[in-house]
């Protein structure tokens, strides 16, 4: 079993340790005296329970609450004077940011024992999953399934070219974020990375944006201005959403594919410039071509190499990762006091179908983050609320009364422990949430 570890934050550090060993003699037990000390041992080594000893010459109440939110993945445990809890700022820290406090003169038994349940709180958060998954790599694509790992393998090998890459996916399944994955891993990656939204560009200035102008090109034009396409010169040009771009401008971007110059608006001299071009569409490309709505010839300059972005929906086992590092990424906007994701809403989670894909999960989980009024996010928080029933055919088939006792067994040998019970039975963690959600059980 792993020791338990507790990080104590006390003016008096050496009078502390004494305090907290006597009692807490199975525990690993570091103690330091101010937060900037603190935050060094933080940055080295992990710690699931804090201990602040809370006193007046510590820090400002100010830079104590910086602390406390920069640090709440971790469960706090306060000791305070009695006089200071009069003050709303100690109130608020309580409030905001401990799980339990005690006062001074403090009974080092019953601090040992609020200790010992934050610990095991914090491990009870870890093994069912409430964290977010330790990554193998730098990877912006963010998963373990196999429909991520594929698309990890595709971005390694079209980024050790210098070809043209189409990307398609649905609208918020993260094609930018592949194309920003293929310049890291290019040779290009120290170069500029110039994203335009085809789509987003009025068609009376999308040549002017591209392909920049000279001085008095048109009016208004008073000085030259370099396009964005010579702006990528050494790095990539990312062409989101292409199939929008009018067909005039299909011809310009072709001869510029062709070429690898560029003519100024107003001018007649050719630029030449290096990019290497990505290009990404919601829209199956080879139906616009049949259409008519897209060129023919660009389509097949721009495909040397086609990579497909997932659907979310295709990416079930990684959607708590995903939740959880969305979670962390925006950790500012939430409530420190908020911890994570209920058990019921990790169901809600999985249960959903995502039409919206990676863009609709950030924007519920940041929701959720700042609606939340609990320590934990519930379903509602993430708009995913749902009527719980009982299919009442389905209890008197033998096939589910065996699956639901071999549910209940299997949590009963593993402690109420999900990701145990879901090795024992020989599934994944989120196939086990399924199950106990499908049988409208709690772990």
């Amino acid at each position: 079993m792993t020791q338990k570890r507790l990080l104590c934050i006390a003016i008096d550090a050496n009078r502390a340790d004494m305090l907290l060993r006597d009692v807490m003699l199975d525990w690993d037990i570091r103690c330091v005296g101010s937060l900037a000390e603190a935050g060094r041992e933080l940055r080295n080594n992990r710690y699931l329970v804090g201990l602040l000893m809370h006193h007046r010459e510590l820090n400002r109440p100010a830079e104590v609450d910086t602390f406390l939110r920069r640090h709440s993945d971790i469960q706090w445990v306060g000791v305070f004077q009695p006089r200071d809890l009069e003050t709303a700022s100690c109130r608020d820290l309580v409030v905001e940011h401990l799980c339990d406090y005690h006062t001074a003169p403090v009974d080092p038994v019953r601090l040992a024992h609020t200790l010992g349940h934050a610990h095991g709180w914090a491990m009870l958060r870890r093994s069912t999953g409430m964290q977010a998954a330790p990554r193998d790599d730098d990877s912006p694509l963010i998963g373990s399934c196999d429909a991520i790992v594929h698309l990890r393998t595709q971005v390694e090998r079209v980024a050790k070219v210098a070809a043209p890459v189409l990307i398609w996916g649905e609208s918020g399944s993260g094609k930018e974020l592949t194309a920003q994955a293929i310049h890291a891993s290019s040779e290009r990656a120290s170069g500029p990375f110039i994203p335009i939204n085809c789509g987003a560009i009025s068609p009376s200035l999308i040549h002017s944006e591209l392909f920049g102008y000279e001085r008095g090109a048109f009016t208004g034009a008073q000085r030259a201005k370099a396009g964005l396409i010579e702006s990528a010169d050494g790095g990539t040009l990312f062409l989101d959403e292409i199939g929008d771009l009018p067909k005039d401008q299909q011809a310009n971007l072709l001869r510029f594919l062709q070429e690898k110059t560029i003519t100024r608006l107003g001018s007649t001299r050719q630029l030449r410039v290096d990019v290497r071009v990505i290009a990404a569409s919601h829209v199956q490309l080879q139906q616009a071509v049949a259409k008519g709505d897209f060129r023919e010839d660009l389509y097949y300059r721009l495909a040397v190499l086609p990579v497909t972005v997932p659907p979310l929906r295709e990416r079930t086992d990684d959607l708590v990762t995903l939740a959880e590092h969305f979670f962390q990424v925006y950790a500012s906007e939430k409530s420190p006091r908020l911890k994570g994701f209920s058990t019921r809403a990790i169901e809600a989670i999985l249960d959903h179908d995502w039409p919206g894909n990676v863009r609709e999960l950030i924007n519920r989980v940041r929701r959720a983050m700042v609606m939340a009024d609990g320590r934990l996010i519930m379903p509602e928080d993430l708009g995913l609320a749902r009527a719980i029933h009982v299919n009442a055919p389905a209890l008197d088939d033998a096939r589910m009364r065996t699956e639901r006792s071999a549910l209940r067994e299997c949590l009963d040998r593993s402690g109420q422990n999900v990701s145990r019970a879901a090795r024992d039975l020989g599934v994944s963690r989120t196939t086990m949430y399924r199950l106990l959600s499908k049988h409208g059980m709690r772990s």
